[in-house]
C-alpha cells in the first residue's frame, strides 16, 4: 500500500473510532422506553396461523404483512438442507442465481436474471449483500461458510429507499443470531466424500445481567473433485476456516449495543474448467506434447494445467450496532470497517504447456456508517429517515507471464499457417535479438487503484389512510465519487512494434516490401496485448462523479388478516463502474485529443474505460395470502434496466460496456402447504421474459454485435424450486425429518460470446435426513446433486486459442454425515 493509501486508511480508522465514541455518548444519554427487538421467532396466533417475522421494510413485521417481494429462508431450513455457504442458497431461492467463476473469491449474484460484478474488481455488484446490516461490497468477502444463522431474506428488484447503499437488482440480507443471557452451545462434526472434514460450533452465555457474548468458529476441508491428469494438485478443494465473536450489551431496556468481530481465511485450488469445444489450435498444443482436455468428455472433472491455480483470501471485519428506543422513535446506528486481501496464481491457457500463467492481488478496505430514525407506536403517519456513508479503497493488479513454451507455440501456429520461421526471420532482418518475440522473460503487469466515497440520504413515509389501506412514498439521494489510477508495464517486444512504420529496410517500411508485406497481417494478429495507456493523463482524468435521486411509491391493502394486496413502482441506481482489467482502453471519442497531446501508445487500441451508471425501474403487483395449512404469495412485475453494465470475459480481459435497455417481465410464486402435521410442501418459482430492447456493440462470438431485440444469454426463463419435508416427533422426545429439494432452470445459452449450442439446463435433486435425540445429540445425512446433474455454470474463449471454448462445470454429487451435540 502506498503512502496515500496509508493516510486514507488512517483517516478511515479514525472515523471508525469517532463513530464508536459517538454511539457511546448516545447510549449514555438515552432515555427510558420499551426496547423493540429487531428479530423474533415464528409464532402462531389464536387461530393457528403462523407468522414469520422479517425486517425487509426495516420494521419488524410478519412476512405476509410486508408489502415487498421477499423470500425468507429460515435458519432451520438452511440447517436441514445443509446449506454451507451463500452459493448453496440458490437451491432454495429460484429467483437468485449464484455463479462462482475462475477463483474462490469471485462470485456473481443475479436476481430476476439481473446481476454483475464477477471477476472484474472495478464492477460494483448489482445485488447488494448485507450481513447483520453491514454492506459487503465484493463477493470475496462472503464466500466463507455461513455463521450461526437466524434467517436470510432475499428482496427482489431495486432496493434504494430502505437500504442506504443502492442495489439496482435486489438485496440478500443475512441475519445471524445475537448473543443471549442463556448458557448454550453446539459442537458439530461432519465427514463426506472427497475426504471432506467439517467441524464447527458456538457457545453463548451471559457475563453479567446486562452483558452477553457468543463465539462461533468453523473449519471446512475437502479434497478437490477435479483430478489433475499431469501430476499436480486436485482442483476445487475446500480449505477454509472462520471465527466470529459477538458482545451484546443492554444497560437498560431502552438500549442495545451489538459488537461483532470476524475473521476468515481461504487457501484453495480453484477453479476447474472443461473443454466443451476443441478448436484447431488445440491440435497444435497436442503436437507440441501438451495435454489438452477433450470435448468428448466435458464432465470428466479432469485438469490439465501446468501450475496449480491457488487462491488465498484473508477477510476480517468489525462492526458496532447501537439501537436506542426513544419516546416516539427508534434510533439504529451501524458502524463497520472491513478489510479483504486476496491473491491468486493460475494457468490461463488451460493446457499442460507452459504458455501463459498469471498471478494477481486485491486489497480492499471499506468503512460504512448507517444511521436510521424510525417512528414507533400507533401513528397515522409512520416514517423513517436515514443516512449512509461509504468509503472504500481498492488496490488490485495482475501479471501475465509468458511461459518457456510461448515462443515454441507461436512458431508452431505460424508453421500451421505456412509461415514457418517468420518470427525468427523478422528478428534477423531487423537486427532484433533472436528470441525477443514472445520470450519467456516477457510480462504484462497491470496495476489499478480505486478510491470510492459515497453518501446517501433516504426517507420512507407510510400513510395509513385507513386501518386496511396504506400509501407509501420514499426517496433516496445518492452521491458517488470515484478516483481511479491505472498503470501497465508490457515487456513483450512484438506488442511494442509499429509494424507499419517501425520496421524499415533502407528507410522503406516493411509494408512496402513485396516479399515481407504479407507477413504484416499475420504479425498484427499476434499482437494480442498491445501496451495499454496509463491514466490519469492530460485527457483522461480517471474520475467519475455521479448523483441520483431514486424513488418508490406503493399502495398496500389488507383485505383481511389473511389476504393482502400491494402495488409498487420504484427506481434503482448503481454508480459508474470502471474496467479494472488489462483490456481497459480509452474511448474512440478521445482519439484526437490523445493524439494532439502526444499520448498515444504504439498500436493504440480503443474500447471502454468505464460503464455509465445503471438505472432500474420496476412496476409490481403482489398478492399475499395465508391459511391454516400454508401460504401463497404471487408477484407480477415488469422491470427495466437502462444502461445495464455488461461485463464479458474475452480471454485476455473484460469488455465493459452499457446495454442500452434491458427489460424483463414475469411473475414469482412463493408457496408452502402443510398437508399434515408431519408433511410440508414448498413450491417457489420464477417465470421471466427477458429481452434486450437495445444493445449495440455487445461482445459476440466474432466480435461486437447488435443484440437489440434478442434474449439475453444466461437468464433462465423458468426457474422452479420444490421441496418436501416429512417430520415426526416420537413419544420419547426424539424428532426426525426427511427433506428433498429440487431445482429446475430451463435451457439457456450460457454467454453471448460462445456458440449458441453451449447451453445450460439445471435439474438438481438434493436430499437430507436427520434425527434429533432428546439428550441433545443430532444426526444428519445429506446428499447434494443426488441425480448427478451436469451443466456448465459459465463459458468463455481462452486467450490465443481461436475456436476453442472453455467452461466451468458444476459440482458433482457430494454426500456426507454430520453429528452434533447441543447443550
Amino acid at each position: 500500500m502506498n503512502d496515500s493509501s496509508d493516510t486514507e486508511f488512517k483517516y478511515t480508522t479514525q472515523a471508525f473510532r469517532y463513530s464508536l465514541l459517538a454511539w457511546a455518548v448516545v447510549v449514555a444519554l438515552s432515555p427510558t422506553a420499551l426496547h423493540a427487538q429487531e428479530t423474533k421467532t415464528p409464532t402462531k396466533d389464536d387461530d393457528g396461523f403462523e407468522t414469520i417475522y422479517v425486517t425487509a421494510s426495516k420494521r419488524l413485521q410478519g412476512v405476509q404483512e410486508t408489502p415487498i417481494a421477499v423470500t425468507v429462508i429460515s435458519g432451520e431450513a438452511i440447517e436441514q438442507a445443509n446449506v454451507l455457504d451463500i452459493g448453496d442458497l440458490q437451491t432454495l431461492v429460484p429467483t437468485l442465481r449464484v455463479t462462482p467463476l475462475q477463483r474462490s473469491i469471485n462470485t456473481n449474484f443475479a436476481i430476476r436474471g439481473f446481476g454483475n460484478g464477477t471477476n472484474n474488481t472495478g464492477i460494483e455488484p448489482s445485488v447488494g449483500i448485507f450481513i447483520d446490516g453491514v454492506y459487503r461490497s465484493r463477493a470475496a468477502a462472503l464466500i466463507g461458510d455461513l455463521p450461526r444463522l437466524q434467517q436470510i431474506e432475499v428482496l427482489n428488484g431495486p432496493q434504494s429507499t430502505l437500504f442506504g447503499k443502492n442495489a439496482s437488482a435486489g438485496v440478500i440480507s443475512v441475519r445471524t443470531e445475537a448473543p443471549s443471557d442463556d448458557f448454550e452451545g453446539k459442537i458439530e462434526a461432519g465427514i463426506g466424500n472427497y475426504n471432506q472434514r467439517l467441524i464447527k460450533g458456538y457457545v453463548n452465555n451471559g457475563i453479567t445481567d446486562n452483558l452477553a457474548f457468543s463465539l462461533s468458529a468453523g473449519m471446512n476441508i475437502r479434497d478437490g473433485f477435479s483430478k489433475s491428469i499431469v501430476g499436480l494438485g486436485d482442483i476445487n478443494d475446500r480449505d477454509r476456516w472462520n471465527v466470529r465473536g459477538q458482545m451484546l450489551y443492554q444497560p437498560d431496556q431502552d438500549v442495545t449495543v451489538r459488537f461483532i468481530v470476524d475473521h476468515s481465511e481461504i487457501d484453495e485450488l480453484c477453479c476447474t474448467t472443461s473443454r466443451p469445444i476443441n478448436g484447431p489450435r488445440d491440435s497444435v498444443a497436442r503436437a507440441l506434447g501438451g495435454v489438452v482436455l477433450d470435448q468428448s468428455t466435458p464432465f470428466s472433472y479432469d485438469a490439465a494445467l501446468n501450475i496449480d491455480p491457488r487462491n488465498l483470501v484473508d477477510d476480517s471485519g468489525v462492526s458496532l450496532q447501537v439501537d436506542v428506543d426513544y419516546d416516539g422513535f427508534f434510533l439504529t446506528a451501524i458502524s463497520a470497517f472491513r478489510r479483504n486481501n486476496s491473491s491468486y496464481t493460475g494457468d490461463v491457457d488451460f493446457t499442460s504447456l507452459d504458455i501463459l500463467t498469471t498471478s494477481g492481488h486485491t486489497e480492499i478496505d471499506t468503512f460504512t456508517q448507517e444511521i436510521r430514525l424510525t417512528s414507533t407506536g400507533q401513528n397515522t403517519l409512520d416514517w423513517m429517515v436515514g443516512g449512509f456513508y461509504f468509503n472504500e479503497e481498492l488496490d488490485t493488479g495482475d501479471t501475465l507471464f509468458f511461459g518457456r513454451q510461448m515462443r515454441t507455440y507461436f512458431d508452431a501456429l505460424l508453421s500451421a499457417r505456412g509461415a514457418a520461421g517468420l518470427l525468427g526471420g523478422v528478428e534477423g532482418i531487423y537486427d532484433i535479438a533472436p528470441g525477443s518475440f514472445f520470450s519467456a522473460e516477457s510480462i504484462v503487469n497491470s496495476e489499478f487503484t480505486q478510491k470510492d466515497q459515497a453518501y446517501s440520504f433516504f426517507v420512507n413515509l407510510d400513510y395509513h389512510i385507513t386501518d386496511a389501506f396504506t400509501a407509501t412514498a420514499a426517496l433516496n439521494y445518492t452521491k458517488d465519487n470515484k478516483d481511479i489510477t491505472a498503470h501497465q508495464r508490457n515487456t513483450d517486444v512484438l506488442s511494442g512494434v509499429d509494424l507499419d512504420n517501425d520496421l524499415t529496410t533502407a528507410g522503406v517500411p516493411i509494408a512496402l516490401i513485396p516479399t515481407l508485406s504479407p507477413a504484416i497481417p499475420i504479425l498484427k494478429s499476434f499482437q494480442f496485448l498491445p501496451q495499454s495507456l496509463d491514466f490519469p493523463n492530460s485527457v483522461e482524468d480517471g474520475t467519475s462523479n455521479d448523483s441520483k435521486t431514486t424513488w418508490s411509491v406503493r399502495l398496500a391493502y389488507k383485505l383481511n388478516k389473511n389476504i393482502n394486496f400491494f402495488a409498487k413502482a420504484a427506481t434503482g441506481f448503481k454508480a459508474t463502474s470502471w474496467n479494472l482489467s488489462r483490456d481497459t482502453l480509452p474511448f474512440l471519442a478521445d482519439q484526437k485529443a490523445l493524439s494532439d497531446a502526444g499520448l498515444l501508445e504504439v498500436n493504440q487500441g480503443y474500447g471502454t474505460r468505464l460503464a455509465a451508471p445503471e438505472k432500474t425501474t420496476v412496476v409490481e403487483f403482489g398478492i399475499k395470502s395465508r391459511f391454516k395449512k400454508g401460504a401463497v404469495n404471487i408477484t407480477f412485475f415488469s422491470q427495466e434496466v437502462e444502461d445495464f453494465q455488461s461485463s464479458t470475459f474475452v480471454g485476455t480481459g473484460f469488455v465493459l460496456t452499457n446495454a442500452g435497455e434491458q427489460t424483463t417481465k414475469g411473475f414469482e410464486l412463493d408457496s408452502v402447504f402443510n398437508a399434515t402435521d408431519n408433511l410440508s410442501l414448498t413450491l417457489v418459482a420464477t417465470f421471466l421474459d427477458p429481452i434486450y430492447d437495445s444493445f449495440v456493440g455487445a461482445s459476440g462470438l466474432d466480435g461486437p454485435v447488435d443484440l437489440s431485440g434478442e434474449k439475453p444469454a444466461g437468464i433462465h426463463e423458468r426457474s422452479i424450486a420444490a421441496g418436501i419435508t416429512y417430520s415426526v416427533e416420537f413419544d420419547n422426545g426424539m424428532y426426525g425429518y426427511i427433506r428433498t429439494d429440487y431445482l429446475y432452470e430451463s435451457e439457456v445459452q450460457i454467454a453471448a460470446n460462445v456458440p449458441e449450442f453451449l447451453t445450460r439446463e439445471v435439474s438438481t435433486l438434493n436430499l437430507s435426513a436427520g434425527l434429533n435425540l432428546e439428550n441433545g445429540v443430532d444426526l444428519k445425512f445429506w446428499i447434494r446433486n443426488i441425480n448427478n446433474d451436469e451443466y456448465f455454470m459459465s463459458a468463455f474463449p481462452p486467450p490465443i486459442q481461436a475456436g476453442t471454448f472453455s467452461a466451468y462445470p458444476n459440482q458433482p454429487r457430494t454426500l456426507g454425515a454430520n453429528i452434533s451435540y447441543t447443550f
